[in-house]
């Protein structure tokens, strides 16, 4: 098949490239960085250097696939300590740019990467960007089969654990304790959407993929048992001290005020309501996996 990826060489792209490329598809890779080229031609692929925010762009790099694969970032959209952007504005732009050029092109079957929480517009903080654009591509025409990827939140996203750590000696959120929560590896995403890309299409379908169901307390301890510290915890302050501390080091007020109702809703299970009537088998990527991943960019830092 002749299948289109937005999201260049990211966590998810470059493995979710090297396994369609050895499994024998015609895959482009989009990227907005020229010097993202050359990596991408040596996985196998072809490269496509634009913007997603250019629809004609898109649009002509979407012309003879059988398979597009969107997906948006917030990054995409700008700088965390950028006070100037809006960031639902941005992201909405793309999945309109997405929705014209997939029709446009002829596009009759789209893989998308939302995420965990696009289920509602309330209560999900940042991550209504993602409901939002399910909500734009939801009003294709209907002989455009999309199949809504959701994924959990991210092991990745530990890596910002490192500096409390290293400075106060203590992972610190607006929430923690015993209760347990799903968390996914960026290469079980890609194999699940590889998998998904082979399987047929029909309609518009949700599929949430998660690696692992594990508390904050549980993280704590084995993410210091890998890096040396066994008795590191994992600590809860209150929402607005988390808040102003963010806003204090210069973050975009949207984005901090995002990230808390979006960690609190984590904290209540609210976040996960649709994901545990909707449980995925999990993938193969444990929390005790990802904490030797962890514990080697501690000790790089």
């Amino acid at each position: 098949m002749n299948i289109v990826l937005t999201g260049s060489l990211g966590n998810i792209g470059q493995p979710l490239t090297t396994q369609l490329v050895k499994k024998g598809h015609s895959v482009t890779v989009i990227s907005s960085s020229t010097e993202r080229k050359a990596a991408i031609e040596a996985l196998g692929a072809k490269a496509a250097i634009g913007s997603i925010l250019d629809a004609a762009f898109l649009t002509n790099a979407f012309k003879g696939a059988d398979i597009v694969y969107l997906m948006e970032t917030l990054e995409a959209a700008g700088g965390f300590f950028d006070k100037d952007v809006d960031f639902l504005a941005t992201i909405n732009q793309i999945g309109q740019n997405y929705k014209q050029a997939v029709e446009h092109s002829g596009v009759k079957q789209v893989v998308h990467l939302s995420s965990i929480g696009a289920h509602t517009n309330k209560g999900n903080g940042v991550l209504i960007f993602h409901y939002n654009v399910e909500t734009i591509l939801r009003q294709l025409p209907q002989d455009v089969a999309i199949k809504f990827m959701r994924p959990v939140g991210f092991y990745t996203n530990m890596f910002s654990f490192i500096r409390n750590i290293k400075s106060k000696g203590a992972i610190i959120s607006n929430y923690g304790g015993d209760k347990k929560e799903p968390w996914v590896s960026p290469k079980d995403i890609a194999v699940t959407i590889a998998d998904e890309m082979e399987k047929p299409f029909g309609g518009r379908t949700v599929r949430y993929i998660a690696s692992d169901e594990v508390s904050p307390n549980e993280i704590a301890r084995a993410l210091g048992e890998a890096i040396g510290m066994p008795d590191l915890k994992w600590n809860t302050i209150p929402d607005e001290q988390l808040l102003n501390t963010w806003l204090g080091i210069g973050f975009n007020p949207w984005i901090a005020h995002g990230f808390i109702e979006m960690q609190a809703s984590q904290g209540t299970g609210r976040l996960y309501e649709d994901y545990y009537q909707n449980r995925p088998v999990l993938g193969s990527v444990k929390l005790a996996d990802f904490a030797k991943e962890f514990a080697e960019a501690y000790h790089q830092e």
